[in-house]
């Protein structure tokens, strides 16, 4: 196969990412044809009892959700190491020492059992209490957990993982302030993000909601990149705001949510009796559960990823109309393909499935001709 690096490194990211997914869809599937989700439920039931509160339903909920979610982790390590570590040295792409690597992966995991145990734990109290409801009420606290999740995001979530600073560029900061205020947009200031004890790769980001929304520019973009760029890629981040993306965003995610919950209720009726569940609230169904979400996901990804790929080019719209310095924009996007090893041909499959921003030789094309005066292209 005659692939130049970049498609050759994507094609192994998603192979890695598809066969941990499969391999943790295999055993979902295997334990609940074989049984073993019960067994699991009793394993739970038994730790539950010795958890203090009175509340061994809920407790046994949690304990299974944990142990099932650490199970898959366990198996799905390999491919995220590959994935995740081996692959980005192989291309040049990362700069965690393995060491490093694992204790990021080890606090995303543990970050993972929470949320995931305490949604499990939600979603089964509504089981129990309301089983003719519990599905749309679902769908209403994981939307209300999503606005929490952003808002909280760059003040909590992400210095788990990275160090930020205040941008100590004043010219540059006040350039971007500026450029915010234009947007109507409201920032609490400009942020340095140390990513290059990470990573190689340049990103920049308008992290937040209300009083957390803040600009967050990676160390290895101000290094790199020059103001100009830097103006025009922030000014396609605030496109985001000034569009109402993220609210569009939570909109359609919550659609989603209430599409899968539905699904959900839809197959584990149909589903408990046969095999052999005590009822829709029986911890044992959450195997079950897993696979509906998994699948559902799986199948609304594409529809997803048509709609961001729309607020981009819009966004790319914005930035060109608010800076009109397309030269910069060419630059940026070549640097950042450069820089990030971007998939220059995808093909269309691939575009569908798996891209949520245009191919950056797109992107580049279209500001082309937005400088040429069609701005239907852009």
């Amino acid at each position: 196969m005659n692939e130049d690096k970049s498609t050759r490194y994507h094609r192994l990211r998603r192979r890695a990412d598809l066969l941990g997914t499969a391999v943790a869809g295999v055993v979902l599937l295997g334990l609940l044809q074989s049984g073993l989700s019960h067994r699991l439920r009793e394993v739970a039931a038994a730790v539950a009892q010795w958890l203090p509160g009175g509340l061994e339903e809920a407790w046994t909920v949690l304990v299974i959700s944990v142990l099932l979610m650490a199970i898959l982790q366990i198996l799905e390590l390999p491919f995220a190491f590959y994935q995740g570590h081996l692959l980005e040295h192989r291309y040049g792409l990362s700069t965690q020492s393995t060491a490093h690597w694992l204790a990021d992966h080890g606090k995303g995991v543990l970050l993972g059992l929470g949320l995931g145990g305490s949604g499990a734990s939600v979603v089964f109290g509504f089981l129990r209490q309301w089983p003719d409801q519990w599905w749309w009420m679902s769908a209403v606290t994981f939307a209300l957990a999503t606005v929490v999740m952003a808002r909280l995001a760059p003040v909590v979530l992400l210095p788990m993982f990275y160090t930020f600073k205040p941008l100590e560029r004043p010219a540059l900061a006040a350039r971007l302030l500026a450029l915010a205020g234009t947007a109507r947009t409201d920032v609490v200031g400009v942020f340095e993000w140390v990513l290059s004890g990470h990573t190689k790769r340049a990103n920049a980001a308008l992290a937040g909601m209300g009083g957390t929304r803040r600009i967050l520019l990676s160390d290895t973009l101000l290094a790199d990149f020059s103001e100009d760029e830097i103006e025009v890629v922030l000014a396609h981040e605030l496109a985001h705001h000034v569009h109402r993306d993220l609210w569009r965003g939570i909109a359609a995610q919550t659609l989603l949510l209430f599409g899968g919950f539905l699904v959900a209720d839809l197959v584990l009726r149909r589903v408990a009796e046969p095999a052999g569940l005590r009822g829709l609230s029986d911890p044992a169904a959450l195997p079950l559960l897993m696979l509906v979400a998994g699948g559902w996901s799986f199948l609304m990804q594409p529809l997803v990823n048509a709609l961001s790929r729309a607020q981009e080019r819009a966004a790319d719209r914005y930035a060109l109309d608010t800076t009109r310095n397309v030269d910069a924009f060419v630059t940026a996007m070549k640097r950042l393909s450069q820089q990030n090893l971007a998939e220059e041909y995808p093909s269309t499959v691939v575009r569908w499935i798996f891209y949520s921003h245009p191919p950056i030789r797109e992107r580049i094309e279209a500001a082309r001709a937005f400088a040429r005066g069609d701005h239907h292209a852009a």
